[in-house]
């Protein structure tokens, strides 16, 4: 259940996070929400590694979108770059 749940927390992070970031985004709705979803798996790991969250529990909505952002700005490095 808590992969299920990260997923959905992923989904709405990438949306948001692609709002949030400043800039023309040259990535479709699927590559943000995937950003978002890998944001979120980052957020649990880095919380639990940081002793805030217990093994198993998904990580909050504040260390999602933080994982997100993280990835959309290396994203934009790269695509900025392979452009």
């Amino acid at each position: 259940m808590a992969i299920i749940s990260t997923i959905i927390i992923g989904f709405t992070i990438g949306l948001l996070a692609k709002f949030l970031m400043p800039g023309k985004d040259p990535s479709g709705f699927i590559v943000t929400t995937m950003i978002g979803i890998v944001g979120a798996f980052i957020g649990t790991y880095i919380g639990q590694m940081m002793g805030w969250y217990a093994q198993g529990e998904p990580a909050g909505f504040g260390m999602s979108l933080i994982g997100a952002l993280v990835l959309l700005f290396v994203y934009h490095l790269i695509a900025k770059k392979n452009a």
